[in-house]
């Protein structure tokens, strides 16, 4: 997801932009194909930054780069941190409790992004984040180079919440979607026209129109994993229990994508969930 996303800023004018990846080649093949610098903490030692955008795969991630590594202390007083990242709501208060992001003053908003891999590619991201309203058109302008839909949802926190919605509305309509598709095709009928005639009525949705058609050629490499997104769910589960919710769809979807897992399937993308109709 970075690695696009970091390609449409990189076109923006005005920005000295510079990269990092924990695995060196795609950094080095990032610069061969776009605009910027790369960022050697080992050299860099003294440099400061305006901001910091970051989009990696869960908390521990997040807190080995930010504090642990500490590259929060790259980061200029009054600076931002836009994270991209699904995370725990524990995450964002270990962030703004950090010493050197309150005596700096620094922004962060929690800024998860929904869109899949398609959605990097064609820089028409949905950004929903929370934070202050402090630097609220500077980082804006950031998110418009990858995102067509960007929505302040409030206060720290209300971003990732945001993200637990659409991932427990995303699991439910691909377990719908299978079970449609495995009765369809168990009943011999022509599923391109069962898509055109069901595609533009009340069961339209994106997971459909992105997904029908690859699901029934069983092709499942569109990006968002199996594995992102059993972490995604039980973070919105366990949420949901302190709110004394039972969440009994979504909870049945982690077990069949725990099982996927189980088979070795877990770097497939979401949508694989109709496999487990052949095991």
């Amino acid at each position: 997801m970075g690695y696009p996303m970091a390609g449409h800023l990189s076109k923006t004018k005005d920005i000295d932009l510079f990269v990092f990846n924990r695995t060196i080649k795609t950094t080095k093949n990032w610069l061969k194909q776009y605009k910027g610098n790369y960022y050697n903490p080992n050299e860099l030692l003294n440099i400061k930054f305006d901001g910091l955008i970051t989009c990696l795969k869960d908390d521990a991630a997040i807190l080995e780069i930010l504090i642990n590594q500490n590259l929060v202390s790259t980061l200029k007083k009054n600076s931002f941190i836009i994270d991209h990242s699904t995370t725990s709501l524990d995450l964002i208060q270990k962030i703004s409790s950090n010493q050197a992001v309150i005596a700096n003053k620094i922004s962060f908003f929690d800024s998860p992004v929904s869109g899949g891999e398609a959605g990097a590619i064609n820089g028409s991201l949905s950004v929903m984040f929370g934070g202050p309203f402090k630097k609220i058109n500077t980082i804006k302008k950031l998110m418009n180079a990858y995102a067509s839909s960007i929505v302040h949802i409030g206060p720290s926190g209300h971003g990732q919440l945001t993200k637990m919605i659409n991932q427990l509305c995303i699991a439910g309509i691909i377990q719908g979607l299978s079970e449609g598709i495995i009765l369809g095709k168990s009943s011999k009928l022509d599923m391109d026209k069962v898509f055109t005639a069901i595609s533009n009525g009340a069961a339209q949705s994106w997971q459909m129109d992105n997904r029908f058609k690859t699901m029934i050629e069983n092709r499942f490499d569109f990006g968002f994993a199996v594995d992102l997104m059993i972490k995604d769910l039980k973070i919105a589960i366990n949420h949901a229990k302190t709110n004394h919710l039972e969440l009994e769809i979504s909870k049945n979807v982690l077990k069949k994508y725990k099982k996927l897992s189980s088979k070795n399937m877990g770097n497939l993308d979401t949508s694989s969930l109709i496999k487990l109709f052949d095991l």
